[in-house]
C-alpha cells in the first residue's frame, strides 16, 4: 500500500498530477482542492495517497491533507459511491462544509454535487453521520445554532458549564438558545441561563 509520495511535480491539471519520485513518474488523481495547493512544476511536493486496486488497474489518488484523504475513504465506503464521485465531492465542497451538511442532514446541499442524487445523498447521511461526528467532531458544532451561540458569550458559557456537568452539547445548545430567545437582554446572564436550563433538563 502506497500511503504517501514525495517528489518533483512534473505537471498537473485539475484532475491529476504527475510526480517524479526517484526517476519514476507516478500519475496521481486529485480533487481540485488538492490542485489548488500544489506548487509550480519543477518544485517538490508531498501527497498523501490512497491506492485503489481493481481487477484491471491500480490507481493512486492524492490529497493535500489528511482530512481530504479521510473523507475520500469514508465516501468510498458508502454503497454506490465510487472514487470519481468521492473526488467530485472534494472538488465541489470544502471538507468542513460537506461534513457539516452531513451532520445537519442537509440533503439539498449534498445532492447539488455532480453524481449524487437525492437517494445517494440520503444514503451518505445515513451511513456517515455518526462516523463524521467522531472523526471530524468540530463539524458537529458548525450549525446555525452554534453560530448564534458564538454571538452571545453568556449562551456559550452556559453551554460549556452544562457540558462539564455531563450533558451533550447538541442537546443543551438548543435548550439554552430557546431560553435565551424568550428572555430580555438584561436577564440573559450566564447564571440565569444555566439555572433555567437545569430546570428544563431536570423536568
Amino acid at each position: 500500500m502506497i500511503a504517501r509520495i514525495r517528489g518533483i511535480l512534473i505537471e498537473a491539471s485539475l484532475t491529476e498530477a504527475l510526480v517524479d519520485v526517484g526517476g519514476v513518474g507516478y500519475l496521481v488523481f486529485i480533487p481540485i482542492s488538492t490542485f489548488d495547493k500544489l506548487p509550480k512544476p519543477g518544485q517538490e511536493t508531498t501527497l498523501l495517497t490512497h491506492m485503489h486496486v481493481r481487477e484491471d488497474a491500480m490507481q493512486l489518488y492524492g490529497f493535500a491533507t489528511i482530512q481530504e484523504r479521510t473523507l475520500f475513504e469514508l465516501l468510498t465506503s458508502v454503497n454506490g459511491i465510487g472514487v470519481k464521485t468521492a473526488l467530485n465531492v472534494l472538488s465541489c465542497m470544502p471538507v468542513s462544509s460537506f461534513c457539516t451538511a452531513v451532520t445537519n442532514g442537509d440533503v439539498k446541499s449534498i445532492k447539488k454535487i455532480n453524481g449524487i442524487g437525492e437517494k445517494s445523498a440520503e444514503r451518505i447521511i445515513l451511513e456517515l453521520k455518526d462516523k463524521i461526528a467522531k472523526i471530524f467532531p468540530e463539524t458537529v458544532y458548525q450549525t446555525p445554532q452554534a453560530a448564534q451561540s458564538a454571538k452571545n458569550p453568556a449562551v456559550e458559557d452556559a453551554v460549556l458549564a452544562l457540558e462539564q456537568l455531563g450533558f451533550k452539547r447538541e442537546k443543551v445548545l438548543k435548550i439554552v438558545l430557546d431560553i435565551a430567545a424568550g428572555l430580555d437582554k438584561k436577564e440573559c446572564s450566564t447564571e440565569n441561563l444555566l439555572r433555567k436550563s437545569l430546570q428544563s433538563l431536570n423536568k
